[in-house]
């Protein structure tokens, strides 16, 4: 929960990236004017996971003229749960957002997160299924319906309650994200649902929020290599049980 002195606190954005020399230039120019215009700090880091294109070229002759901006980078390619996980746990702001690299959620969606926290949530996710989303272009309808099962088997599984737990555009305050990122273990993309287990055992108050969102092209996620990775990462988290989530076995 933000206290009554964060009227305006400090926004870091942690944005994972692997192999995005294709729109990385114009999604940090996006960020950049944006941001800008905002009355709060902000900060936003670049975590480049192994990236082998020019991603880091770009980011780095970004970032020399604009020093909100930061790259991290390394080597080799650990996933993207690592790289946010790293990303979230380096940041210093008052409130973190991480937000995937193809700007599929608008910047401007920023605003409607940042509501819920003024209000008392500890974390705040955009959720597509929600009656008032906007979903401006759909994704292939394939996705939507193994999109939609995998959500049912973690609200069966794990989370019930949270109707979409894999958006890429989430926020936290900085400690609920200090406590939740340091227990998370899974470096691919079944980070989400972990994190939001975690928040779940450690009692914070997640909402969900309607979001703008489009689909944008050129997916890391391969749902017949990732979607059995998935399921079988829940099922483990879910057979883990509270305690060993927490660390505390």
């Amino acid at each position: 929960m933000i206290s009554d002195d964060l009227s305006l606190p400090h926004l870091s954005v942690v944005v994972p990236a692997y192999n995005e020399e294709a729109r990385i230039r114009p999604s940090l120019e996006r960020l950049a004017e944006y941001y800008a215009a905002q009355p709060y700090p902000w900060d936003v880091a670049i975590v480049s996971d192994g990236s082998k294109d020019s991603t880091n070229r770009l980011v780095e002759e970004f970032v020399a003229s604009h020093p909100n901006f930061k790259l991290v980078a390394y080597s080799p390619n650990r996933g993207k749960g690592y790289a946010v996980r790293k990303g979230m746990l380096e940041a210093t702001g008052d409130l973190v957002l991480f937000c995937d690299a193809d700007l599929a959620t608008p910047q401007e969606e920023t605003e409607k997160l940042l509501k819920h926290m003024q209000e008392g949530a500890d974390v705040a996710i955009g959720s597509r299924p929600l009656k008032d989303s906007n979903l401006e272009i759909r994704q292939p309808w394939y996705r939507e319906m193994l999109g939609r099962a995998f959500n049912k088997a973690v609200q069966t599984l794990a989370i019930k309650g949270i109707d979409d737990t894999q958006c890429g555009f989430k926020m936290f305050t900085r400690k609920a994200s200090q406590d939740i990122f340091k227990r998370c273990t899974l470096d691919g993309f079944s980070f989400d649902f972990e994190a939001l287990m975690i928040a779940r055992d450690l009692g914070y108050r997640i909402d969900e929020v309607p979001i703008r969102w489009s689909h944008q092209e050129g997916s890391k996620v391969v749902l017949l290599r990732d979607g059995p990775r998935m399921l079988r990462d829940l099922v483990k988290l879910r057979l883990r049980g509270k305690k060993a989530r927490l660390g505390k076995e």
